[in-house]
């Protein structure tokens, strides 16, 4: 399999690039030769083929090739708002959201979060956890990368929606609701969910007074970081 990489670059065919240090290293860790075929993506749409025209002892040169047009999102933009768990939950929850076509990751801080992150901690974790959506899109074929917003708390990122309640939103209750099959999500759906224990009563009361409609995957108690990937199966794996 040609091995994919993404480039933060803008990329057009016919030109020479040298590699960021990151995308270097793997190169050089697959002991690719000049001549090896890599296929490259930016997240712009698409990706292209390239060839590696040069190797040095920190440096790779490859000369991009003809663009792809090549589509692989699903057709639901959806936007996960997760109360982060803890451990490495985190990092399996962002790597598996992405495989399965998440737009977008908001980490939100709640008040039954076991991992509370702040400051310099909580940014150097957001771009560890942009790293782990790149290399899931690198693995599973995307041509896009799932946005990783900042570590926000619940109240904040609430307050700062638009009220008018669009576009759609749920959050996963362990309450009384419908279930989510039988709600329409529309295109480009906001689903909440909570940490471990879930989001409080008063959590949910804030989510309900900025538009999320309560609703349940089922009878059964899912952990904090399966039930986001439920939801994602749910909506963007053919049936």
């Amino acid at each position: 399999m040609t091995p994919r990489l993404h480039l933060d670059l803008p990329l057009a065919a016919g030109d020479l690039v040298a590699l960021p240090a990151g995308a270097s290293r793997h190169v050089q860790v697959l002991r690719l030769q000049p001549g090896a075929e890599l296929t490259l993506f930016n997240g712009g749409g698409g990706e292209w083929s390239a060839r590696i025209v040069r190797m040095g002892r920190s440096e790779v040169q490859v000369e991009i090739g003809e663009h792809h047009a090549v589509e692989r999102e699903p057709a639901r933009r959806v936007t996960l708002a997760v109360g982060m768990p803890a451990n490495e939950r985190m990092d399996t929850l962002i790597e598996k959201a992405t495989e399965l076509g998440a737009a977008c990751i908001q980490p939100l801080l709640c008040e039954r979060s076991v991992l509370r992150l702040s400051g310099e901690r909580a940014h150097r974790r957001v771009e560890h956890w942009r790293g782990v959506a790149i290399a899931a899109s690198e693995q599973s074929g995307r041509t896009r990368v799932p946005r990783i917003g900042e570590v926000l708390d619940l109240r904040d990122w609430l307050g700062g929606l638009d009220r008018d309640g669009t576009p759609a939103r749920f959050v996963l209750s362990l309450r009384e609701a419908p279930p989510l099959a039988a709600q329409q999500a529309g295109d480009a759906p906001v689903f909440l969910s909570g940490p471990e224990g879930g989001l409080s009563e008063g959590e949910e009361a804030m989510a309900k007074a900025a538009g999320f409609r309560p609703v349940t995957l089922g009878p059964r108690t899912l952990r904090a970081d399966t039930a986001p990937l439920a939801v994602m199966a749910a909506l963007t794996v053919p049936g």
